[in-house]
């Protein structure tokens, strides 16, 4: 194995060679790294390259992105990223931490096991909606915590934010040439520069509101890792502030689109609609789609990449590279739009069925609102936040409803224009209510639906007391707001009831209820 390796990495492969146990060493290579799994810790060590994206070139830049490294995953698993280590010696001698001059360095990790990648998790078929959940919770909060670049800096800047895609398509079409896909990489070309030209006001508006930020940048399942429960994110992106200092919508777009490439499309829905739910960013739904294709094609770069450094190894190839520029095909296909609502009296089921029409999505192409969760945004409360409202006060007055139901019809519009399918859920007992959202759909060329979950009332009096008493909803329908559903409800006419989803599959089975 070490004939076709640097010397120095060839020894470091000797157990002998590190100051704490270690009874084997195991080796992970990227393009641009290696990663030495010894004992307890982990050694990541710069391959000395220089491509158009990065500079590895000399001991000084690899020793300064080690560095940069280390800063930067601190910022949200600082119990994983430790210290940067000098190794002195020689290639043949190296020693870890040895006094001296440096030969070369490595960021030092604690070592996690690598069964724990997200990726890994979804092959085996066990990601679950609660890991996804909790990613999204975490990652919005790295977001709002994380620098946002100054508006006089380049980056967000709509120029900068193409370049990198242009150059993406560039160095694949350099490699792939012997593959037979110019004319995809052409039309992928096209798209992008489209989409760019028709999004430029976009990505100048959310520079300004501090969308761009310093991110994470390579968010895909790889570099996700569950541990103890909980989902964590590493390796993030330190070679190139250009990548790094991006809209957040870019970070999202990277794992939904990982997902999707797992076949998994329906976690691709749940994962965003968390995101957009804990942040209230609805307007990043514009670019998600750009930003996906940017991420597939961003892939396809790199496993072209990797295919020309180990040319003439066995079974290797552009299979990689040709499998996400079909990801990124797909992603910009065209899809059929639906709007649905729900409707139904409070305890009915509402959430759960809108959450199953997330998860039976196999076009990853649907997005949520829900009103409970809007209804408190519009008044500065978090989703589980209690309002301490009466029945018909505070955040529960006439103009609170009205104001609500204007939202979700609002950001409605603004999801459908941008060619995502939406479920909305809300109680919609009134049929003017309904009739609003249904001429919405029309407008927009949307096949129009009504999810309407039909319980007993005695089962309705039940959920809502187990709700109210566990808090985890944000719901904070009572017994007596439903009561009083019960007197305002207008049931289903049949023209409503011709459009009524019968859905099929128990959502209670796909979400572990």
């Amino acid at each position: 194995m070490h004939a076709t390796l640097p010397q120095l990495i060839g020894a470091l492969s000797q157990p002998s060679r590190y100051p704490h146990p270690v009874q084997a060493v195991e080796l992970v290579q990227t393009h641009i790294s290696w990663v030495l799994l010894a004992g307890e810790f982990a050694y990541k060590i710069k391959k000395p390259v220089t491509l158009r994206f990065l500079d590895f070139g000399t001991l000084e830049q690899r020793r300064k992105y080690c560095e940069e490294e280390l800063r930067l995953n601190r910022r949200f698993a600082p119990d994983l990223y430790l210290e940067v280590v000098a190794i002195a010696g020689t290639p043949a001698e190296p020693l870890l931490g040895g006094a001296g001059d440096a030969i070369e360095y490595a960021v030092k990790m604690r070592r996690f096991s690598e069964a724990g990648r997200l990726d890994r998790v979804c092959e085996r078929g066990e990601l679950r909606t609660e890991h996804l959940t909790d990613l999204a919770q975490g990652l919005v909060a790295f977001h709002e915590a994380a620098a946002a670049a100054p508006d006089k800096s380049i980056f967000g800047r709509p120029d900068v934010v193409l370049a990198p895609m242009i150059e993406n398509l560039s160095i694949s079409s350099d490699l792939l040439r012997g593959a037979d896909c110019q004319d995809r990489l052409d039309a992928l070309h096209a798209w992008t520069k489209g989409q760019w030209e028709r999004l430029t006001p976009s990505l100048q508006q959310r520079k300004t509101a501090g969308h761009v930020r310093e991110c994470h940048g390579d968010l895909h399942l790889g570099n996700l890792v569950l541990i103890e429960g909980r989902v964590r994110m590493f390796d993030c992106i330190e070679f190139n502030p250009d990548y790094r200092w991006i809209d957040v919508a870019s970070d999202i777009a990277f794992t939904y689109m990982d997902l999707v490439q797992h076949q998994q499309p329906g976690l691709a829905n749940w994962f965003v609609d968390q995101v957009l739910s804990a942040s209230g960013d609805y307007e990043a739904v514009q670019l998600l789609r750009f930003y996906a294709v940017y991420r597939a094609l961003v892939r396809s770069k790199v496993a072209a990449i990797r295919a020309a450094q180990e040319a003439g190894a066995p079974g290797m190839d552009a299979a990689d590279a040709m499998h996400y520029i079909g990801l990124a095909e797909r992603l910009v296909a065209p899809k059929a739009l639906r709007l649905v609502i729900t409707h139904g009296l409070a305890g009915c089921g509402k959430t759960t069925a809108s959450s199953q029409l997330l998860l039976d999505d196999a076009g990853a192409n649907t997005l949520r609102l829900r009103s409970d969760v809007e209804r408190k945004r519009l008044y500065g409360l978090t989703a589980l936040q209690r309002s301490g409202s009466s029945l018909d006060g505070g955040i529960y007055v006439a103009d609170a409803h009205e104001r609500t139901y204007g939202r979700l019809l609002d950001l409605a519009l603004m999801l459908l224009l941008a060619g995502w399918s939406v479920v909305v859920d809300a109680a919609f007992l009134r049929r003017e209510e309904r009739a609003r959202f249904a001429a919405l759909a029309q407008r927009c060329g949307a096949t129009f639906a009504i999810c309407a979950p039909q319980v007993s009332v005695a089962q309705l009096r039940e959920r809502i007391r187990a709700r109210h008493a566990a808090g985890s909803d944000a719901s904070e329908a009572t017994l007596e707001v439903l009561e009083r559903q019960l007197d305002w409800i207008e049931p289903l006419d049949a023209q409503e009831n011709a459009c009524r989803l019968v859905q099929a599959g128990s959502a209670e089975r796909q979400l572990g209820l």
